[in-house]
């Protein structure tokens, strides 16, 4: 017994939005029946892509495709701000197509290793505090850097150029400052090696059977391949070549979407509730989205408020820049804070500090870039 309540206990702290999902979907059961309409929440081209981009995504990761990338940027003697720069740019322009909690998941560590190498322990909380913001930052471009980004994407039925013009402005201002703060860093000569087994691809079949699966995958969110021909391609592919990758998905975040599906559909049923939030949406849908990711994160918070507006803009600009903020405002977040906090004489107190008062700076710009605009 206390070996399945220590299990419990672990589970619920690794996943607690899944668990604060699973309850709110429970407890508004009690107030819509459930019924066969519970079908027509759930939003399955988003869960279906989310599937086959985790599994893909994953796949070019194991094939050391990132690997071979970043050292081939770090090969030689370079400045300190030259590495930072890169270390920064790595998870801000790869976040665009595989994520932001993948890219952070690439190159968190990655950052460990180059910044352990040549000596700068020191600059380990700054370095990946960037990181994270770059991360958050750059994936909300695209429909596919994060999965607010694709359940709004098709929730309002965007099209791709619709999509990059709402957010464009806040993206090249976030590149701007990120890189502009890796020219304050020091100008000191530094030199890398790695172990070239770390630069290698080391399945190239695998890599080419990824990159096809890829390229379908932008294809169906551009709608031009059917979500379910997409489906039954990767589902055939993987269990034919790579049945391994079905383990790397994160079931978990595809069932935490379909709670917040089914807890947002009874939600919007509920009359008392569906004012109350109806009226802070009418006041600022973005300042609404931007408070409601603070205590949410900012994937549940789209896919709450999406029912009660329709002003799809604010929306997508408040829930990407609402990943800003606290640590659980973006879940992509609790990521590096983890690979930190396991690092030798890892200083969490400072990191969150450090982490908290960049991300205000940053949320606030960005806030004021929204005025502006």
């Amino acid at each position: 017994m206390k070996t399945f309540f220590g299990k419990f206990v672990h589970f619920a702290k690794k996943e607690m939005v899944l668990c604060i999902a699973f309850v709110l979907a429970v407890v508004s059961m009690f107030f819509v029946t459930p019924s066969a309409e519970y079908i027509d929440y759930i939003d399955f081209r988003v869960i279906v892509l989310l599937f086959c981009l985790m599994t893909v995504v994953s796949g070019l990761y194991r094939c050391g495709l990132f690997n071979v990338v970043a050292k081939k940027m770090f090969s030689g003697e370079k400045r300190f701000w030259v590495v930072s720069l890169y270390l920064v740019a790595l998870p801000f322009f790869f976040s665009m197509f595989v994520t932001n909690d993948v890219s952070l998941i690439a190159f968190v560590p990655f950052a460990i290793l180059v910044l352990d190498s040549i000596g700068k322990h020191d600059k380990l909380i700054f370095i990946i505090v960037l990181q994270t913001l770059a991360a958050n930052l750059g994936s909300m471009l695209t429909p596919f850097g994060n999965p607010q980004n694709l359940f709004l994407y098709f929730k309002f039925n965007l099209s791709f150029s619709q999509f990059i013009s709402i957010i464009l402005p806040y993206a090249l201002l976030s590149m701007f400052l990120l890189f502009v703060t890796t020219l304050f860093l020091s100008k000191e000569k530094v030199s890398l090696t790695l172990p070239s087994t770390q630069s290698e691809i080391t399945d190239k079949k695998s890599l080419a059977l990824f990159l096809i699966m890829f390229v379908l995958c932008i294809l169906s969110v551009l709608r031009v391949l059917d979500y379910r021909i997409l489906l039954g391609i990767v589902l055939v592919a993987l269990l034919v070549f790579s049945r391994a990758s079905f383990k790397t998905v994160d079931y978990c975040l595809l069932f935490t979407f379909v709670c917040f599906f089914v807890f947002s559909g009874n939600l919007a049923k509920i009359p008392q509730v569906e004012s109350i939030i109806e009226n802070l949406t009418q006041q600022s849908t973005l300042l609404s989205s931007v408070l409601f990711s603070q205590v949410i994160s900012n994937v549940p918070a789209a896919v709450l408020l999406s029912n009660f507006t329709t002003d799809y803009s604010s929306l997508i600009i408040g829930t990407n820049i609402g990943g800003l903020g606290t640590i659980v405002a973006s879940l992509a977040s609790l990521i590096s804070f983890k690979f930190y906090a396991n690092t030798p004489k890892a200083k969490s107190g400072k990191f969150l500090l450090i982490f908290t008062v960049a991300n205000i700076v940053m949320l606030a710009l960005m806030i004021g870039l929204s005025f502006i605009i």
